[in-house]
């Protein structure tokens, strides 16, 4: 048998070696890419012989690993690790329940390991765990709540690698109608918290109707069953929006329209997804994924280069025998697992290379022509999904679960769901792709895979259009790859401009309008990033939740560059982003409003003011005076001012607060006196930004009406230091017991 050669980039080559290629126990690599292909290709075929002992398993192999070696379709991760290996675990995407009980809840923990560390992502629904401060009624104590619980699974997912390849992820869903749902939204507000977890809101369609008509839904007691109080739909739906402009999560999920399309409603709602959102499952439900390279489903037209349909179908149509082979080898952490994956035997067939198919065509992502594409394209791979699941269900029966099914006695499938837009992280590089549906994230980039190494990228599309027209250069490559984006670069051709744009050249409309597109016509959901430039507003972020659910999508993430502190894809390295075009790094202008607070403390120099302000960003700028006493007004002001300039410059403020607390001064030291409670003024900036870190945490900055929602049917708003109630005076919330107060 003659194998074609793989055509890997260096870049996939790396990312291979590191990360799918077998290893001798020494960690010396034993297989090679052409090897890995072969095995992957060899482990899925032997599966036709389950259901016909003459099958011709040799020739399916080469025709499974010719697939694959064109790159024209790569599985998920796990398939191209896993398959022919011991560990035998070949699917992504798994969500385990978890119910109202401490022994469901450490049965879920210790189940969440086995499936991490066989390769697998998990998601979970908390919204049947008691809420907080509630009754449990088996020991007469109060229930800790859904958080205190996630903390725990976030820690449990830290301390399992893998399969010795994959760090753990996790998704989180709760109810918008949960009564913790407020602290959950501003749950990962501070960095390093849940670092394993990403948090979606479950979105019902009567909320977002509440949205709309700025009226008042129900809080509703998991546990009871009962209404708890009511709040302002609209004052959360704010809360939502401003936490994911200032972080990116949490993400929304529309749980009502997930399912309106659920497949087997007889067996139970759809409550969670897997961590990227594009999965919807049931509990103890697995899928595997896999995805066609649409840049290479491109032939030479009479007009110019077009869609291969053909070639699409045949893909389509060995993909769709692929995965369904892939359920039959799988070897599953859980027997409930097992049981629940073959009764439906869900598969999630998507794309990737969508941009690159784009570039090829001549269309711009952000055009009418680009989104109708998108249309047509998954309803043709939808229809012909459909069509190879029918065939193998003629000879292989349908799913076992069918009779339950909103397909039961209409058409008779395989297969309950057949498509999914996965994000395609790694394997696009391996296919030398875009990843998914997104546009390109820059045209020359350093990509951060596998313990921050970077793989440098230049777009080749680009390269060739720039020499074949004339205006490429070293120089025009050195400035792509400090800017990523050619739209203010002078010597690119306006029409080069308008095809070769960026995620962040296209306005975030585009980008739900491209999501939507293809949400049309996939059974199950997408996993699409909705990128914002930093400069966006908190009113563009909400304009954007509100498309999406009119456009009907199923989910949506958004992200604020640089809202968080790390991104997986980002710009230069972490050198040239400190000194972006040879510019120092410099902090963001004042604000001209802010709101802050102000404490007095007791120092070994005398009485010290500090102020702490914030704006929209966060901590913005810290002030300090000195009582009639005196002391040091010029150091503690030099350290301030300092301070600030760091804050304005993305510096986290974790970091400023550990240099600064601790520190010592003798005129404190030598001053025995209980009512000092700081080493120095260093020491006490250090923990007014900590207090007001802290607050900011229990009160998110978006207005005191935010709060006000929180606390809607109490008689009045606590203080967050001292628990009394707070008073409304001058525009302000003012503690009458302790001083605390908060302005807007």
């Amino acid at each position: 048998m003659t194998w074609t050669e793989p055509e890997f980039t260096p870049n996939a080559l790396k990312v291979l070696e590191r990360r799918y290629l077998k290893k001798t126990p020494e960690g010396d690599l034993c297989e090679t890419p052409q090897e890995m292909l072969q095995r992957v290709a060899a482990a899925v075929a032997s599966a036709d012989r389950l259901y016909d002992p003459a099958a011709n398993v040799e020739e399916l192999t080469s025709r499974f690993y010719e697939l694959m070696a064109r790159l024209e379709f790569l599985p998920n991760s796990p398939t191209l690790m896993n398959a022919g290996r011991e560990l035998g675990q070949l699917a992504a995407c798994f969500v385990l329940p978890v119910e109202d009980s401490m022994e469901s809840i450490f049965e879920a923990v210790k189940n969440m390991a086995l499936i991490q560390k066989s390769g697998g992502g998990t998601g979970y629904s908390f919204s049947r765990v008691r809420p907080q401060n509630d009754t449990v009624l088996s020991t007469k104590g109060i229930s800790s709540g859904p958080l205190s619980f996630m903390r725990v699974f976030d820690v449990a997912t830290e301390t399992v690698k893998q399969g010795g390849t994959r760090r753990g992820a996790n998704m989180a869903i709760l109810r918008v109608d949960h009564p913790d749902i407020l602290d959950f939204i501003t749950a990962k507000q501070q960095e390093n918290v849940l670092t394993n977890f990403n948090l979606s809101v479950g979105i019902s369609e009567e909320f977002i109707q509440a949205v709309v008509e700025d009226r008042e839904y129900a809080l509703v007691n998991p546990r009871t069953g009962g209404e708890v109080k009511r709040i302002p739909a609209r004052k959360v739906f704010d809360l939502i929006v401003h936490t994911a402009w200032a972080s990116g999560e949490p993400g929304i999920v529309f749980l009502d329209r997930i399912n309106r399309d659920n497949p087997t409603p007889a067996l139970g709602d759809i409550e969670s997804t897997n961590p990227c959102g594009e999965q919807p499952l049931l509990p103890y439900e697995s899928c595997n994924l896999g995805s066609i390279n649409l840049g290479l489903m491109v032939r030479d037209g009479s007009e110019g280069p077009e869609v291969d349909w053909e070639r699409l179908r045949e893909v389509t149509t060995l993909a769709v025998h692929f995965l369904d082979n892939v359920i039959d080898v799988n070897r599953y952490p859980l027997p409930e697992i097992e049981r629940m994956t073959k009764g439906n035997r869900k598969i999630g067939l998507g794309v990737m290379g969508f941009a690159d198919l784009l570039l090829k065509l001549g269309l711009s992502y952000d055009s009418d022509g680009a989104v109708q594409l998108a249309e047509n394209l998954m309803r043709y791979i939808r229809d012909q999904a459909r069509e190879a699941s029918e065939e193998l269900a003629l000879t292989r029966g349908t799913f076992p679960n069918w009779e339950k099914s909103v397909y039961a006695g209409q058409r008779r499938l395989r297969n309950a769901t057949l498509t999914t837009i996965a994000p395609t992280g790694t394997i696009s590089i391996i296919a030398g792709a875009s990843s998914g549906i997104e546009p390109l994230f820059a045209l020359a980039y350093t990509r951060h895979v596998l313990n921050d190494e970077e793989l440098t990228e230049v777009h080749p599309l680009f390269v060739a259009r720039a020499q074949a027209q004339g205006f490429y250069s070293p120089e025009l490559v050195r400035k792509l790859a400090r800017l990523g984006s050619v739209r203010t670069l002078e010597e690119v051709p306006a029409d080069v401009k308008r095809i070769f744009v960026t995620a962040h050249d296209i306005d975030p409309e585009w980008h739900i309008r491209m999501q939507a597109a293809f949400q049309k016509y996939t059974d199950n959901a997408v996993s699409k990033t909705v990128n914002f430039p930093h400069d966006a507003t908190v009113e563009d972020v909400r304009q954007a939740y509100l498309l999406a659910a009119k456009l009907g999508c199923k989910g949506v993430t958004i992200y604020r560059d640089r809202s968080r502190e790390k991104q997986v894809l980002s710009l230069g390295s972490e050198k040239q982003r400190a000194t972006r075009g040879g510019q120092r790094l410099t902090p963001r202008p004042r604000p001209t409003i802010t709101s802050g607070t102000t404490e007095k403390v007791k120092t070994g120099c005398g009485n010290l003011y500090i102020t702490v302000n914030s704006d929209e960003a966060g901590i913005c700028e810290v002030f300090t005076s000195t009582g009639k006493a005196g002391g040091c007004p010029s150091q503690s002001e030099a350290t301030a001012r300092l301070v600030s300039l760091a804050l304005r410059s993305g510096v986290d403020s974790e970091a400023i607060i550990d240099q600064l607390k601790g520190i010592r001064c003798l005129s404190t030291v030598s001053r025995r006196n209980g009512e000092i409670k700081v080493l120095s003024c260093p020491d006490a900036i250090g923990k007014a930004l900590e207090k007001n870190l802290e607050l900011r945490a229990k009160v998110p900055l978006a207005l005191d009406e935010l709060e006000a929602a929180k606390n809607e049917t109490a008689a009045a708003i606590t203080c967050p230091d001292c628990g009394s109630n707070l008073e409304h005076s001058s525009g302000c919330v003012v503690c009458p017991s302790c001083g605390f107060s908060k302005c807007h």
